[in-house]
Order: C-alpha cells, then structure tokens, then sequence
C-alpha cells in the first residue's frame, strides 16, 4: 500500500436498497450506505427529507408503531444478520443500537436506575456488576464526577445538559455498537451543545455514530463523513470536508450554501 493512502475502514452497517412506507407513502427511497466502524457520520438534509425516520430504522423504532413496511436490508458484515429482517428481535436490536433523542428524556426514576434500566431489562441482577456499569456509564458520559455523590437522586434534578448526558449513559450502558443520536443538542443552550460535541468526538474511539442535525456547522465540526438526504432519497455521501468544501451534487450544495433548506 502507498504509505500516502489511507487504511480503508471496516465496515459497521450497510445499507442496501432500503426502503420503508408508512402505510402507503415511501419515506425512504432505495438507500445504499456503508456506515464505518469507530466514525462519526452526519445525516443533513431539511425538515421531513427522512433523515429521522432513517435513524430508526436502525433500532427498530418503526415497528412501535402500526401500519410501517421495510423493504432492502441493513447488515452487519461480522454476523451476516439483517437487523430488519422479521426474524430479529426488535428488543435485542435497540439493546445494540441506543438512541439519544432531541430533547433529554430521563426516566421518573434515579440517576443510578437510569442508568441500570437496559442492563435490568437483559435480567441482570447482580449489583456489583450493575454498579460498575453504571459507574463506567457515567465515566463515559462525562457526568461521573458531578453525580457520583447523588446516585439515589431523582434525574429530574439534572440541569439540562446533565439529563441530556444521562441519556447517553443510559444509552452506553448496555455497550451498543452503533449510538443513534436525534439531534441531541437542539433543545441545549450554547455551553451544554459544546460539551455534548465534545463528548460526542470522544465516543467514537468506543462506538460508531450516526447523528441527524440541522445545525450543518455541527455536522462540519464532529463528524468524518455526511450524508445529505432529500425527499427520502440519499443524494450523496463522502468525507465532511468534501460534502461541505467540494459537494459532488449540485443540490447538496444548493442546502448547504441555503438557498433552500
């Protein structure tokens, strides 16, 4: 190999021909994509283009609800599993690919039973296990220090930013191998964004990401590759500094230079 070539990283996810109706209306329209192992990849595009009902499918959010029909396939090369597939549980999926949502939404419960919620659905039980895992969720998510003397307080409690990060502990603790992030800061003010982008770019040395946004500065600033949806359809994907310096279409340039969006 040239030693000026990059490695090629290992594929995570593939998505081929993905297609998902709600009832009768296409929402996604034949999506192929390569999701890479330990990286950051931004789904950018306007309001209703499928950038959120793309995400779910990831962790089967859709089948919650009635009247939704997948078609194509989303893989996991090492197993040869299609997580869409109707012989997979849809409960194990979301055990492996968490998602964090728009706005903080920690359980009426503890921070510590927050945390442990996951591992006590998989029916563990055994407490110096769930209390190394919640300590290491906590670690994780940046949030350990301010908490570790009030485990047994009510989560409400948390500022903000503090629920929003004990989101993604709740979502780390169950070791997922894919993190699913909704626009996790556009319900945050300025200080508590920043400390969840930073938080984010740390994460990828432990998990492979995948976050909608709106805010395309924060697509440029922590993510390795974009993806710019419209109209259900995938338009283009590539390395971030590409899609925002160099777009291969033209309406991928179009939304981000705003003259639509």
């Amino acid at each position: 190999m040239n030693p000026v070539e990059k490695a090629q990283p290992k594929i995570k996810a593939e998505v081929k021909g993905l297609n998902f109706y709600y009832g009768t209306v296409q929402a996604l329209k034949n999506i192929n994509l390569q999701i890479y192992e330990n990286q950051i990849i931004a789904l950018i595009g306007p309001s209703g283009c499928g950038k959120t009902t793309f995400l779910r499918c990831f962790n089967r959010m859709h089948d919650l609800y009635p009247e939704k029909f997948y078609q194509g396939e989303i893989l996991l090369p090492d197993e040869g599993i299609n997580i869409i597939g109707p012989d997979v549980d849809p409960i194990e999926v979301r055990m492996r690919f968490s998602m964090v949502f728009q706005k903080p939404n920690p359980f009426p419960k503890s921070i510590y039973e927050n945390v442990a919620y996951g591992l006590r659905v998989r029916g563990i039980k055994n407490r110096a296990f769930l209390d190394e895992q919640v300590e290491q969720a906590l670690k994780n998510s940046a949030l350990w220090n301010e908490v570790k003397d009030r485990l047994h307080d009510l989560a409400f409690n948390l500022s903000g930013g503090q629920q929003q990060r004990l989101c993604i502990a709740r979502a780390l603790a169950t070791t997922p191998e894919i993190l699913l992030f909704d626009e996790p800061t556009s319900a945050l003010d300025p200080i508590a964004t920043a400390r969840i982008e930073e938080l984010v770019e740390e994460l990828k040395r432990k998990v492979t990401i995948i976050i909608v946004t709106h805010n395309m500065q924060q697509a440029a600033r922590v993510s390795d590759r974009t993806a710019f949806l419209y109209n259900g359809e995938l338009v283009e994907c590539d390395e971030t500094t590409k899609i925002f310096r160099n777009p291969s279409s033209p309406l991928t340039e179009d939304y981000i230079t705003g003259k639509f969006g």
